[in-house]
């Protein structure tokens, strides 16, 4: 089993690139000229005569529960025990839309913070406004920098994906973490119904998932009605059951949204059928479906695999029943998913700041900090030195070691400037589809829009 697990670790080399995007997003604004930034010859010159030491820093993100207090948990022990006496304050700022929201409204202005989460497009937008230090000064800085085998050390494609061609090759941001798409299932429901292992076909899903409408599981803590299926609109879902359905939503060599792709229809068609067949239903508030999965009154659901803490504790404190995760249902031979996650960067503030900044980076990307967070958080760490320490863990935790084997089955969306707005016009066109619009003329439409957007936005770069 150890080599098995080994041979893993070694397959996610082959990882898909992150491929940046080229276009751009309004809103944002130009540095403002009182904020003393790194020119570029300062940049060339490195980062030798900055001092760092006593930098007060502030770490925008979006975790929340126990989550957010193994971060604190993190954060404190860089401030006890970094040389420079820099502190570090974690804020929960909302989730990446919001955070998103109020940065377009800070850029180039001393009130950004230090650090802040940030999806690979999101940090593209940011950058239309100069507004992010490019971290590759910082990374090969013969002081401050990473050595070429602390370098090798990351997973490549996950290493590459915050270097963005559009910007000259700048690294806009850095990796604390990633995580996939995949469909939670009650493994103990799925039994009583005759089934010993989750739908890989979307006719499979829907006779289960239909199924547990008629026949409630038998451990069910609540007198609500049983359901297969609650559907949360995400963009994010609509991508993996895109890419389990043989195409993709984005096209890399003409730089042009797929959203009309065969593969997205017949991914919607197939959801709406769930629907129309009385057998799914919408998440009507945030975490409901894990709620509602935890009480045992709710067979399937799709989110990202850094949620697994989140049904874990649900079901704990509910119905109490075996549960599991899986690719989600496909029409290609192999199983295919999102590969996701949210880097963190450095937004344009002082020198000082900046590299004060970046050392707090380092440690929380550093082997010792990584092995702390995947357990924590349930996110896969990004080095390797720590994925091929994982045997213990995923003996307790069989669905991340299952999450993980999935990992080279990964597929990514766009990271290009503005997408952003392109997924909430996204999830628009999902809620029209399920409420009885036609899939292909609404898909269509978004496509459409979608493409002219980006080439507004071309226009104005």
């Amino acid at each position: 089993m150890k080599a098995y697990r080994l041979a893993w670790v070694f397959v996610l080399f082959c990882l898909l690139m992150v491929v940046a995007g080229c276009t751009a997003v309004p809103t944002a604004t130009a540095p403002a000229e009182n904020v003393d930034v790194l020119t570029e010859a300062e940049s060339e010159a490195g980062w030798a005569g900055v001092d760092p030491s006593g930098q007060s820093l502030t770490f925008w993100h979006q975790h929340r529960g126990d989550r957010a207090e193994a971060l604190d948990a993190l954060v404190a022990e860089f401030n006890a025990t970094n040389e420079y006496g820099i502190t570090m304050e974690a804020l929960h700022q909302g989730d990446y839309s919001q955070i998103f929201s109020k940065m377009l409204t800070l850029l180039g202005t001393p009130d950004v913070p230090s650090l802040v989460i940030a999806y690979q497009y999101q940090a593209a937008s940011y950058q239309l406004a100069d507004g992010l230090v490019d971290l590759n000064s910082l990374v090969n800085d013969p002081v401050w920098g990473l050595s070429a085998e602390e370098q090798a050390d990351f997973f490549p494609g996950f290493y590459a994906s915050d270097v963005f061609p559009t910007f000259d090759g700048a690294r806009l941001g850095f990796p604390p973490n990633r995580s996939i798409e995949v469909m939670y299932y009650n493994i103990d429901w799925l039994a009583e119904l005759g089934y010993s292992s989750p739908p890989t076909t979307p006719e499979e899903f829907l006779e289960m998932a239909c199924r547990a409408v008629d026949e409630p599981f038998s451990g069910g803590v609540s007198d609500e009605s049983s359901l297969g299926l609650q559907w949360g609109h995400s963009p994010s879902s609509l991508a993996a059951l895109t890419f389990s359905f043989g195409g993709d939503i984005f096209d890399y060599e003409t730089g042009q949204f797929t959203y009309d792709d065969p593969a997205a229809v017949a991914a919607l068609e197939f959801i709406r059928s769930v629907y129309d067949a009385g057998c799914a239903d919408d998440v009507v508030e945030r975490g409901g479906h894990y709620a509602a999965f935890g009480r045992g009154k709710l067979l399937f659901f799709f989110s990202t695999t850094s949620g697994m803490p989140f049904a874990a504790s649900n079901v704990d404190g509910g119905a109490g029943f075996n549960w599991g995760i899986a690719a989600p249902p496909r029409r290609v031979d192999d199983p295919v998913t999102n590969l996701y996650g949210a880097s963190i960067s450095i937004p344009r503030s002082t020198p000082e700041q900046e590299l004060a900044t970046w050392i707090f980076v380092k440690y929380f990307t550093s082997p010792e900090a990584q092995a702390q967070w995947a357990r924590a958080s349930n996110y896969f760490p990004v080095r390797q030195s720590v994925a091929a320490d994982l045997d213990e863990y995923f003996e307790e935790n069989p669905n991340f070691e299952t999450a993980f084997s999935l990992l080279p089955y990964g597929k990514a969306e766009p990271s290009v400037p503005g997408f952003e707005f392109v997924r909430d016009m996204a999830r628009e066109a999902m809620v029209a589809i399920v409420d009885g619009a036609d899939a292909a003329a609404t898909l269509a439409e978004l496509n459409a829009e979608a493409n002219a957007f980006l080439a507004e936005q071309l226009e104005e770069q």
